[in-house]
């Protein structure tokens, strides 16, 4: 997975991670959100789930804390990151200004 996952943010295109776990209830509000988010931004951005507990020294290199951690990726810099659930509105608003 971890090799997979560089090659995936180091594109030019966004890529949105999501940082959740199985056990983690505001995760599970996350992901429709995310769904929606998909199905809105077509090919432009892409959106990848990442377990912590399956994938525990990707979570440790970029310092999630909690869970959901939403972190978005353009040639493998993290340009923006933050915890807990987010709206539709403002991560299509947030994905937009790194397009």
């Amino acid at each position: 997975m971890k090799g997979n996952f560089n090659h995936i943010i180091n594109s030019a295109q966004p890529v949105l991670v999501d940082f959740f776990a199985e056990w983690c209830g505001p995760c599970k509000d996350q992901a429709p959100i995310l769904k929606d988010l998909a199905q809105e931004l077509g090919g432009k951005a892409k959106i990848i789930k990442i377990d912590v507990d399956k994938n525990p020294e990707i979570a440790n290199r970029f310092q999630i804390r909690g869970v959901p951690t939403l972190a978005i990726f353009k040639n493998g810099q993290t340009v923006w990151k933050q915890s807990g659930v987010v709206d539709k509105v403002n991560l299509l608003s947030i994905i937009n200004q790194h397009l």
